[in-house]
């Protein structure tokens, strides 16, 4: 069934407009009209809907992510099928992957690159406390929203970690893979970790740290080959930075970051001083064997890929992951590489293995030859710089003698047509992107993708950023405006900003810009750093989240409210079970656990009641009075009554402190006489910490009680600690009386 725009799914999201496609699904713009809002819905492809094994695969991706509710993660809020359509429908992010990004700037500044990093790894903290792996760590799968929010999405491989992840199947994108997904082995938390310091070394650097001519070729680099530092690239990097890249991208897992929580703090500590030397790599084990890929393993993965290659063909786009991100930018899928080696059920066959040790003895033949090949183009070249060069408006590269590679000129102070004359003779494409810049005069290249020296293969593409020369304007104003928004429109502007901090004691001004330097309206050019002053903030309110279930709406909004959980969403439904006008069921966040007061968005469901039969339009009109009649007189007000000590509650805010103002809510938990659990505030008080009278009296009269049921009080209590942090607590199971 071909989706078409003003289609319905499940009688709520109306198709809108096609905006990604991948091998295994298409992602479209769609509307909720039960909740007002813009979506994203994956669909996967009629064509794998009949395959139990690709739906499975979908769905877990489903399964894998929906619990996950982060800021730093893209949101699952729905899925299910409908007359054969099986789709997820995710939050609506519009914006740009960070591979785009990197692309357009050729490589982020170093404290850009970390604040990126920092929000990617929060993401990934929160699936790996979840005990999921994303096993697909890589900037296509990273997205930088219009406001400057960095966004993980795509688990369409993670798995619980907690289950059996010893796969035979390695999947990843080649260029990201860890060590040991690349032999097949187990995979685990520490194998993002790996990926992500990949995708950091990109980020700061412009490329990735292994190339080759095949997938095989650059797996066996990652297993293998000592890791790039970046300061070959960046020779200006901080000590810290370079050391944390490292530190995630060592071969062995133990000498990795052990977890994501300790790697985003020196990533802020790198923050705060760059060039100290504080990142502790553990040394090798003494007397260690390397162990090396064997041949018999070599020719095993050759095996594969040649196999795996010729199963899936480009015509058949059978990919794991959706190469296009639903971006509204125009964005192109993206042209990374995947590695998926599967190992075969049962074991090889004679002949198989014989095939092997032939691609072997041909791998070594032809090593042999390029050896040759090399010798003879080293006498050659020996040669010509024996009798000097030819001069040339552009300075020429060589074409080396590594088979099809060539080196990169240099090509900053020339025109592009110039750049491209001369990278189309190398076999070498070229592509420009036009900017602003203070040092090169217009139609100038003054920055190139890959450095001049460097080796590539050829039809490699290189970037160049061509000046449009210098550019003057006013400086736009971000007073009062949020650090995200300021950043955004500054950045925008080609302008760069850092931060200083100034303390305040109005809570509305916190995070907000206080200045700027220079000011708005003053004249500054593309490229100029501008100083901003926040007022420094605090540390992100938490709350536990209550179980509202029960409550009516009114009080179930004012129990989230009183918590500063203000973004509430309401929906309604019919419940033959629960009275109407009271919650049936809440989501956004687990209750329990603590959740940020200021971006959860919890969503209740509000009962209609029961839902009227065919019939009851028919019945008597005389019935109700008398139906009612007895209720209003059998109505009897019962009171319940809790005398709480202040032992009772002393030990949950032992580290309160002196003299500070302590708030307590009491909700009291009965059953009513239809048989419901109700959950409702029957009292509050506020006491300063060390004034607290001895016993504390609570009495509610209500007539909605089963008298045999009883009831029991929960305190709800806000402080702060001795550091002046906000603090709440729960002491459930207060004993109470009804009367």
């Amino acid at each position: 069934m071909m989706l078409r725009e003003g289609m319905f799914i499940a009688d709520r999201y109306e198709i809108l407009e096609k905006i990604g496609s991948g091998g295994m699904a298409d992602v479209y713009k769609a509307k909720c009209h039960k909740l007002n809002r813009y979506v994203a819905i994956k669909v996967l492809k009629p064509e794998f809907c009949e395959d139990k094994t690709f739906v499975a695969k979908f769905r877990a991706e489903a399964q894998s992510a929906a619990g996950l509710v982060h800021s730093n993660i893209v949101s699952i809020y729905d899925t299910g099928e409908e007359n054969g359509i099986y789709y997820i429908v995710m939050e609506l992010v519009e914006g740009i992957t960070l591979k785009k990004y990197i692309e357009k700037k050729g490589k982020l500044g170093v404290r850009e690159a970390v604040s990126v990093a920092i929000q990617v790894a929060q993401g990934i903290e929160a699936a790996h406390k979840h005990h999921i792996v994303h096993r697909d760590i890589k900037p296509q799968n990273i997205i930088i929203s219009k406001e400057g929010k960095v966004k993980v999405t795509d688990f369409g491989i993670a798995r619980a970690a907690s289950s059996n992840t010893i796969n035979s199947s390695v999947m990843g994108s080649v260029h990201y893979i860890s060590p040991e997904q690349a032999r097949g082995g187990y995979s685990d938390e520490k194998s993002d970790i790996y990926s992500f310091g990949i995708t950091l070394f990109e980020m700061l650097t412009g490329r990735v740290p292994f190339e080759g001519d095949t997938t095989v070729a650059v797996a066996l680099q990652h297993i293998q080959e000592d890791m790039v530092s970046p300061r070959k690239y960046l020779p200006d990097i901080p000590i810290s930075v370079e050391k944390i890249v490292l530190k995630c991208t060592q071969k062995k897992t133990d000498r990795r970051y052990q977890n994501m929580t300790d790697l985003i703090a020196d990533l802020k500590r790198s923050l705060v001083t760059p060039n100290e030397d504080f990142v502790v790599i553990s040394s090798v084990v003494p007397n260690g064997v390397t162990q090396m890929i064997d041949d018999d393993e070599l020719a095993e993965i050759s095996h594969r890929a040649v196999r795996k290659a010729a199963d899936t063909t480009p015509a058949a786009g059978q990919a794991d992951d959706i190469r296009d991100q639903y971006a509204d930018d125009g964005q192109d899928a993206d042209d990374d590489q995947d590695i998926e080696l599967t190992e075969e059920d049962d074991k090889d066959t004679a002949a198989s293995k014989k095939i092997d040790r032939v691609i072997t003895i041909l791998g070594i033949a032809v090593g042999v030859v390029i050896l040759v090949i090399t010798i003879i183009v080293i006498v050659k070249m020996v040669k010509l710089f024996s009798t000097g060069k030819n001069s040339s408006s552009v300075p020429k590269a060589t074409q080396e003698e590594t088979g099809d590679k060539v080196e990169v000129p240099k090509l900053t102070g020339y025109t592009y047509d110039a750049a491209e004359a001369e990278l189309n003779k190398l076999g070498l494409g070229i592509r420009k992107i036009e900017d602003y810049s203070d040092l090169y005069e217009e139609g100038k290249i003054f920055e190139q993708s890959v450095e001049a020296g460097d080796m590539v293969a050829k039809n490699t593409t290189i970037v160049v950023s061509v000046s449009k020369g210098t550019s003057t304007f006013e400086m736009p104003d971000v007073l009062g405006k949020t650090q995200t928004s300021a950043e955004y429109t500054l950045r925008n502007k080609n302008l760069t900003p850092t931060y200083k901090y100034e303390e305040t004691d109005d809570e509305s001004k916190i995070n907000t810009v206080a200045s700027t330097d220079p000011k708005a309206g003053d004249t500054v050019k593309s490229g100029d750093t501008v100083t901003i002053t926040l007022y420094k903030g605090v540390a992100q309110k938490m709350a536990k989240v209550p179980n509202v279930k029960g409550y009516t709406k009114e009080d179930a909004e004012s129990e989230l409210k009183s918590l500063g959980f203000n973004s509430i969403e309401y929906e309604y439904d019919f419940d033959n079970k629960v009275t109407e006008g009271k919650v049936i069921s809440q989501s956004g966040a687990t209750v329990g656990e603590e959740a940020p007061i200021d971006t959860t968005v919890i969503t209740l469901v509000i009962s209609k009641g029961q839902k009227a039969t065919e019939s009851e339009p028919t019945k008597p009109e005389e019935t109700k009075p008398e139906e009612t009649k007895p209720q209003e007189t059998a109505a009897q007000k019962h009171k319940i009554v809790a005398h709480i000590k202040y032992s009772d509650l002393k030990n949950s805010i032992s580290d309160a402190a002196e003299g500070s103002e302590i708030s307590i809510r009491f909700v009291a938990s009965y059953t009513d006489a239809s048989g419901n659990v109700t959950t409702k505030q029957v009292s509050s008080v506020t006491h300063k910490n060390g004034e607290f009278n001895d016993t504390l009296d609570i009495d509610f009269e209500t007539s909605d009680i089963d008298t045999s049921k009883g009831a029991t009080i929960t305190a709800h209590i806000s402080y702060k600690d001795a550091e002046g942090a906000d603090k709440t607590a729960e002491v459930p199971g207060l004993a109470a009386t009804v009367e």
